[in-house]
């Protein structure tokens, strides 16, 4: 081959793949959102170009105000909005509520007065931190949620009325909420065509799928539906869609955290057994739970795009994202032209080679689906 053909060659295989990594990062601006709870100095550990969104957990209730409840949550929020000197891009949210963190919120909110100063004191919030936006994490409007918290059914059309009244504050800000992944949600708490049209998108918890209510060893954050598991990340986009919620303000999640359940026969590796429900392993921890050579064996469930652990000895089972899973799930949210994916929650990753890594490394090299 000439000196001249070779140049030739190589500037088109340059072009070529100049192209193709451009067009890739061109085209994935989905969202990668970090939910944290956590302490400020950790945050230094993690890459914050990876993500698009750091939201501090969680704000409550004081009376009618939102507040934050010590000087450690004022260093966190701090903390986070510094970041921005790393990334300029980031935005950074404050969340109310979260599991456990509603007591008054059916109460607060049903009431034009509770609204408008839950509104304000956002807004100072908002002057005081310089943060760029609010995530309503209301666990749950109009439907059972943690044990002992008051809901009611006028909740639905109240969170509506809270939305209207918080977007009162401008469009300059961002307002998210995030969604319980069941049936029950969907049908009874948010009148989702009228606040989605306030709300710049949907965080999807599309995990605890199974967990301390469950009686069988299930994926608790499973891609797809299974005829033995129909609820899954897919049937909640897939039911949103129909509703007609626009596709590019849904984000999907995943769990930075799995669970084990106890008393788990062998049969098909634990999956779809009777079981008890045990505890919660953060994915950083998984090393010194699950050590090499102790009893634990993977397995990768091809239907439902998710992975789980089986020790036939201690008759255990674990349910959990992987790096493969989280990067089929970011996969699925670039080829269905989703709005992003977020995590439950950074704090439980491993500073390096981590899953927020692997949801990212997607993001630059993955090219869409034609669809």
């Amino acid at each position: 081959m000439k000196p001249s053909e070779l140049l030739r060659l190589f500037a088109v295989f340059l072009f070529c793949f100049m192209t193709t990594s451009l067009f890739s990062q061109e085209q994935n601006k989905i969202r990668i959102l970090s939910y944290y709870s956590g302490p400020a100095e950790a945050l230094d550990n993690y890459d914050v170009n990876q993500m698009s969104h750091i939201i501090f957990c969680f704000g409550r209730l004081n009376g009618n105000r939102f507040s934050i409840r010590s000087a450690r949550d004022t260093a966190v929020i701090e903390k986070m909005v510094s970041l921005k000197s790393k990334n300029p891009d980031l935005k950074v949210l404050l969340s109310l509520g979260g599991w456990g963190g509603c007591k008054t919120c059916s109460d607060v909110f049903a009431t034009k007065e509770g609204r408008k100063e839950f509104t304000q004191s956002v807004k100072e919030f908002y002057d005081y931190f310089k943060v760029d936006g609010l995530d309503l994490d209301w666990e749950y409007p109009g439907i059972r949620g943690f044990q002992g918290h008051k809901f009611a059914p006028e909740d639905k059309k109240n969170f509506t009325k809270l939305v209207n009244e918080l977007r009162k504050l401008g469009y300059e800000k961002e307002l998210s909420f995030a969604a319980g992944a069941s049936q029950n949600f969907l049908d009874s708490a948010i009148q989702w065509k009228q606040v989605m049209k306030k709300m710049d998108y949907v965080n999807l918890m599309t995990y605890d799928m199974s967990g301390p209510g469950s009686k069988t060893a299930m994926h608790h954050t499973g891609l797809y539906s299974t005829p033995e598991q129909p609820r899954s990340a897919d049937w909640m986009v897939k039911s949103l869609i129909k509703m007609g919620i626009p596709s590019e303000k849904i984000i999907v999640g995943g769990a930075f955290y799995g669970k084990i359940f106890e008393n788990v026969e062998s049969t098909n590796n634990g999956l779809g057994q009777p079981a008890k429900f045990k505890t919660t392993v953060g994915y950083k921890n998984m090393p010194v739970t699950f050590p090499a050579d102790s009893g634990w064996v993977y397995h990768w469930d091809e239907a439902a795009n998710a992975p789980f652990l089986y020790n036939a000895e201690k008759r255990q089972f674990f349910t959990y994202d992987d790096k493969h899973s989280v990067e089929m799930k970011t996969r699925y949210v670039i080829d269905n032209k989703l709005g992003g994916i977020m995590y439950w929650h950074l704090g439980q990753d491993t500073f390096t080679d981590g899953l927020m890594d692997a949801i990212y490394k997607v993001k630059k090299l993955h090219i869409p689906e034609n669809k």
